[in-house]
């Protein structure tokens, strides 16, 4: 029996092996996946301690990123803050809530949920609500409380191509927004100019950190499944620290010619700097909740 997609339920087939895991594409809309069956244990194995600071398909020091990311999260409050009056807001995978503190600021109040516990005592300490989990398995988490009626916004800043049981984490998302309430997505687009021209060597094929590998397609197509439908999309105004960017070259590109010539012209350069990243491979949207999932369409794709 051949694997679904995640997103649509249609056939999907190997494209190529990543580190021993299989990246596979779905015949019917696109979207590209890493084929597992993973439980609860992987947020513990993957996101430690090691995935803030040990580099690699992390971060090199995930906290010395703070004035960027919380300037990154003023961006987005912004954005949202033109149709969105502001209310109660979810920031699902808030790390150590510097893009969360960005939307308190501008009046939202903010609960946070954090696989690491590390950062989710980073977070608190800035005065936010930050629970340890994740969001398929929010239903566990004893201390967290939702508003009646849902969330008036939900954040998913770079975390939607990390869920483990992709099925399970949209269900619950529906579930905690409420109807008229709204998403914030920020991911990677594997249909970019970038993402094809690097094929496999695209930076986002880093599995089993990375499952899926969503196109803008994709996942218009995933929210519109559970209720959801687009408000507003672009790509987003990000910047890296130095260390950060030669950390990810030498992890996806150092074994290569150009690679090495990279990292070693850059690491000459004082390593506070921050660069402009380019962002083709990027995008947000936002999307509206209008009302109860679309069963008969979930109904559908599975069939």
């Amino acid at each position: 029996m051949k694997a679904r997609c995640a997103v649509c339920a249609g056939a999907t087939r190997l494209v190529f092996e990543q580190g021993g895991f299989p990246v596979c594409a779905c015949g019917e809309c696109g979207h590209r996946q890493c084929e597992l069956e993973l439980d609860q244990g992987h947020l513990a194995s993957q996101y430690g301690d090691d995935y803030f600071n040990g580099g690699g398909a992390g971060y090199q020091d995930y906290l010395s990123e703070a004035d960027l990311l919380i300037e990154h999260g003023r961006r987005y409050a912004d954005i949202v803050g033109r149709p969105c009056e502001p209310g109660t807001l979810l920031d699902i995978g808030c790390a150590a809530g510097f893009i969360a503190s960005a939307f308190a600021e501008a009046g939202w109040r903010v609960t946070g949920i954090e696989p690491n516990a590390a950062m989710a005592q980073q977070a608190r300490a800035r005065g936010l609500a930050a629970h340890v989990g994740g969001i398929e398995t929010l239903d566990e988490i004893t201390d967290f409380s939702p508003p009646a009626g849902g969330f008036d916004m939900v954040l998913m800043v770079q975390v939607a191509a990390h869920f483990f049981d992709l099925e399970k984490a949209m269900t619950t998302l529906a579930n905690n927004v409420r109807p008229g309430g709204h998403c914030l997505v920020e991911t990677w687009d594997s249909s970019s100019l970038t993402a094809r021209m690097l094929g496999r060597r695209w930076h986002e094929y880093s599995p089993p950190s990375v499952l899926h590998y969503f196109s803008r397609k994709s996942m218009d197509r995933l929210m519109a499944r559970h209720g959801f439908e687009v408000v507003d999309a672009g790509r987003p105004s990000k910047r890296l620290r130095l260390d950060h960017a030669v950390s990810l070259l030498r992890y996806k590109y150092g074994n290569s010619l150009l690679g090495s010539v990279a990292c070693g012209l850059m690491s000459k350069l004082p390593g506070g700097l921050s660069l402009p990243y380019p962002s083709e491979d990027l995008f947000w949207a936002l999307y509206r909740r209008s009302g109860a999932a679309h069963q008969d369409a979930i109904d559908r794709d599975a069939a």
